[in-house]
């Protein structure tokens, strides 16, 4: 199968250096011969990891303490999601397949979780108004949290936003405000309104509070299947990817933990693999969810530990795989969520027999983009 980061272009390195990867990392690359960050093929030359002298998990941001008192902060609306084993969907893939749906809470993803801590934190530091950027679902979240705890909430969406997204968070009482073309843009100005209003910047990822929230996923799934063997995570940000990572090696170090992306949003996955931030000058994907141009160097780091191996996954098979799940488990998701599935669509020896949970993390999907996406495929 063709490399997909082969065609890609326009990437340019920032002169930022990560961390040696985790011993999980290490081993799994030598089981698997440096197989790559791509669908069954390798991004470039092989290179020789050598595990760190230190204890891994040390050296990332995150706190198993914090994470778990993040739980008594959280809203119990996004607590203890369903995790249920799809044997369907497992048929068809070839491997077994458990859905940790994040979708039935308020704001129909996972995003509050991390928003919920955000807020509690916030609070703490005798902040009254908060401000974030956000493609949606983070913004849809921090005005539900925000405002179960008196905060004002500003949220800062590019031009391009899914209008289904922005009035959901209007429809909490955040004032939307939108600058720009991409995410990017918007996180510019975010920075900028707080500065000058003096309020609380929720930067997702960068903010360890939105990390440690998501984490609590990971607590889940450690406790809920001792038998896993993969789980498969969105990586957009890093704020999931990061969390459920740290929380599932921390507790069960036998689990791999994958990051997948796009490839028409793949900077955090050339970042990872090139182990220096990697910035893109465009976005091309339908997965809004996770469509970034400029990883955080922090967060990567905090990746580079926790992370066992990101994939990437084209268009084409995001909407089977969001089809997939229509049909089996009779679930609407919006892209993000359905990266996982694609994932093993991709590369299904790879998974062939083995535990797989993937997480299912929003459905904030306007239902003209499913029909076009999903139904209007399979009428033709």
């Amino acid at each position: 199968m063709k490399d997909p980061l082969a065609g890609l272009i326009n990437a340019r390195r920032v002169g930022h250096v990560g961390r040696e990867p985790s011993p999980q990392a290490v081993r799994l690359s030598r089981k698997l011969a440096f197989r790559g960050a791509s669908v069954g093929a390798s991004p470039g030359p092989a290179r020789a990891w050598h595990p760190a002298s230190v204890s891994s998990l040390d050296r990332v941001r995150l706190r198993l303490d914090r994470v778990r008192a993040a739980v008594g902060a959280i809203d119990p609306a996004f607590l203890d999601t369903p995790a249920l084993l799809c044997a369907p969907l497992g048929r068809s893939l070839g491997c077994s397949v458990t859905l940790k749906i994040e979708t039935l809470n308020p704001v129909r993803s996972f995003k509050g979780r991390g928003t919920e801590t955000v807020a509690a934190v916030a609070r703490e530091r005798g902040a009254s108004r908060v401000v974030c950027a956000s493609a949606g679902n983070l913004g849809q979240a921090l005005a539900y949290s925000g405002r179960h705890r008196g905060l004002k909430v500003t949220v800062v969406a590019a031009s391009s936003a899914n209008p289904l997204k922005l009035r959901q968070i209007a429809a909490f009482g955040a004032d939307v405000r939108l600058e720009g073309e991409d995410i990017e843009d918007a996180r510019l100005r975010a920075r900028e309104l707080a500065e000058a209003g003096r309020a609380y910047l929720v930067e997702d990822s960068l903010d360890l509070a939105t990390c440690e929230g998501a984490a609590t996923i990971g607590l889940e799934l450690a406790r809920d299947d001792p038998s896993l063997d993969v789980v498969l995570v969105a990586l957009g940000g890093g704020a999931m990817a990061s969390g459920v990572g740290y929380a599932v090696h921390s507790l069960a170090e036998h689990v791999e933990v994958i990051g997948i992306q796009p490839v028409g949003a793949p900077a955090m996955a050339l970042s990872w693999r090139q182990r220096t931030v990697v910035e893109t000058d465009h976005i091309e994907t339908i997965a809004d969810g996770v469509a970034g141009r400029c990883p955080i160097p922090e967060v990567l780091d905090d990746l580079l530990v926790v992370l066992d191996d990101v994939m990437l996954v084209r268009e084409d098979s995001i909407k089977i795989a969001m089809r997939m799940l229509f049909e089996h488990a009779g679930l609407v998701v919006e892209p993000s969520a359905a990266l996982g599935v694609a994932a093993v669509l991709e590369e299904p020896e790879r998974f062939a027999g083995r535990r797989v949970t993937t997480i299912l993390c929003g459905s904030n999907v306007s239902p003209a983009d499913f029909a076009r996406w999903v139904l209007e495929p399979v009428a033709r």
